[in-house]
């Protein structure tokens, strides 16, 4: 008999579970997506039992794969993209369909708070800006909006809350999600203020209970193991944000590590323990949370652009029907088949750029009303060049939070390791290569966020000895070093791009104010 370790992670555009024994050996992994539900302009929604069923076909899959009895999976941890949010009552059931990140439906109740609260008074508090329109956000917005459902909310949870949830019966919350709650949560000291809980009419007993990443919170029940195929009382762990996870499962547990995503959102960290850092002007631009190795004290700065990997998605979806249907007939996959057209194409894109704001844009021009612009469009542009000038867009978005943290002199340990998602196109590392102007490698095993979670399990039920096993089974492959005139030429597409923005940004909320005529 041996012992497994499982990982759950929920991304935006679905969900992966990893089962691993105790040398990091991956024996099982499934992943599937869910859909979007966009039904009104800024609103981005999942069903959130679509989270439990996934959950339960996952688990059941990689079991079967693994070919391991269930009472030999020794820990269980979840992560999930945030922030988000899964409203239930008292019997756990959802009220509403979810929120995903993408939502930006709340911008009346930014407004109010800025007046109300202060920007300032709730930056010093949470560390994060009220635009990337955290938890308590979107709960000001169902109070306003919902206010007889919004009585029938129990707790606002994450999605991997939600999950922890449904296996454990408990309402909990992990300090690195807890960052993404937003308005009251004090990143520094782990908890919800409750003068500003109390102002902005928020009940306390809404929110879960507050643990770090590493603590034990419950079993599986006997209903959750009916469910999932697990055994009862199978411990579970906190849990993490997908993006911690996704990186500690790919070795960064030192200060200065980086590694990027490029999922349905595009992001990088950087791992330090300087709290002044997260009140600095560069760190006011960014996304800062506790991260998941020694959660009370470490912490995670994180650029990031709202569409990163979901940008190709879009493409896919919406212009690639050939390819779509090639995957179909053929078994060749579409984003591979839509970056063997990219390729041909030479950096630049043949003068075309893009402005990846699909949905407004995070870090670090934090701009909601920010919408997709195609700039230098020519009857000689091909589908190709326009898939091509999205990753351009993509590698320019994270660039504009890089620069900015590397001028800033926080501690950078490179080559920047790329991750998930879209890093597993050469391309796109190529660009982003010679966009950073920095040196990049790959990791070889993008098992990704639940490979992360399985490790997380493993150390705090205590069947691994430390985070630095990850380290130890990590490899890192293809490493590039930027090209000196690709450097040059994008330097200057990156200025362009700049003003682009600039010129444009004032017209982005008068075209939000039109759409709501």
């Amino acid at each position: 008999m041996a012992d497994y370790l499982l990982g759950i992670d929920y991304g935006t555009g679905g969900a992966k579970a990893c089962l691993i024994d105790l040398a990091g050996n991956v024996l099982g992994f499934a992943f599937e997506e869910y859909p979007f539900i966009h039904e009104r302009p800024g609103w981005s929604e999942h069903d959130a039992e679509n989270y439990w069923q996934a959950a339960r076909r996952l688990i059941r899959a990689v079991i079967a794969q693994a070919r391991v009895a269930p009472h030999e999976i020794k820990g269980i941890a979840c992560s999930s993209a945030l922030p988000s949010m899964v409203m239930v009552d008292r019997e756990g059931q959802p009220i509403h369909r979810a929120y995903n990140l993408m939502d930006r439906r709340a911008t009346a109740e930014v407004e109010w708070l800025k007046r109300e609260i202060g920007e300032e008074r709730i930056f010093q508090v949470s560390a994060n800006r009220l635009e990337d329109h955290p938890t308590l956000v979107n709960l000001l917005w169902e109070k306003n909006h919902r206010p007889e459902s919004f009585q029938r909310i129990w707790k606002a949870l994450t999605i991997d809350g939600f999950a922890t949830l449904r296996l454990t019966g408990r309402a909990t919350l992990n300090y690195s999600a807890a960052g993404f709650y937003g308005v009251a949560y004090n990143v520094r000291e782990g908890r919800f203020e409750p003068e500003i809980m109390q102002e902005i009419g928020i009940d306390m007993a809404l929110m879960p209970d507050l643990y770090a990443c590493t603590d034990i919170v419950g079993e599986v029940t006997p209903w959750a193991a009916e469910q999932t195929g697990l055994a009862a009382g199978t411990p579970v762990a906190a849990g993490q944000v997908d993006c911690n996870a996704g990186w500690v499962g790919a070795g960064a547990i030192e200060v200065g590590d980086v590694q990027s995503n490029l999922g349905t959102v595009g992001n990088f960290g950087v791992i330090h323990q300087d709290p002044s850092f997260l009140y600095s002007p560069v760190g006011r631009m960014m996304i800062n949370v506790a991260y998941t190795i020694d959660s009370k004290n470490t912490y995670i700065t994180i650029p990031s652009t709202t569409t990163g990997g979901q940008s190709i998605r879009y493409l896919r979806d919406q212009f690639g029907q050939a390819e779509l249907q090639a995957e179909r007939m053929l078994g060749i996959d579409a984003y591979d088949l839509l970056n063997m057209q990219a390729e041909k194409v030479p950096p630049g894109s043949g003068g075309l750029i893009v402005l990846p704001f699909l949905m407004g844009e995070r870090t670090p021009i934090w701009d909601v009303y920010a919408r997709g612009v195609v700039f230098g469009l020519s009857l000689h542009h091909t589908k190709g060049h326009l898939v091509r000038a999205m990753m351009e867009a993509v590698a320019y978005a994270l660039y504009d939070s890089y620069r900015l943290i590397r001028e800033s002199g926080l501690k950078i340990n490179y080559p920047i390791i790329l991750n998930e998602g879209g890093a597993k196109s050469a391309l796109w590392r190529r660009i982003i290569t010679d966009v950073f102007d920095a040196p990049t490698a790959l990791v070889k095993r993008r098992t990704g966020a639940p490979f992360g979670d399985a490790i997380l399990a493993g150390v705090a039920t205590g069947y691994l000895p430390g985070f630095h096993v990850a380290r130890e089974w990590v490899e890192y492959i293809e490493p590039m070093e930027p090209i000196r005139e690709n450097c040059e030429l994008y330097r200057k597409y990156f200025a362009l791009y700049k003003n682009l923005y600039e010129h444009v940004r004032d017209d982005f909320r008068k075209l939000a104010d039109l759409r709501a005529i």
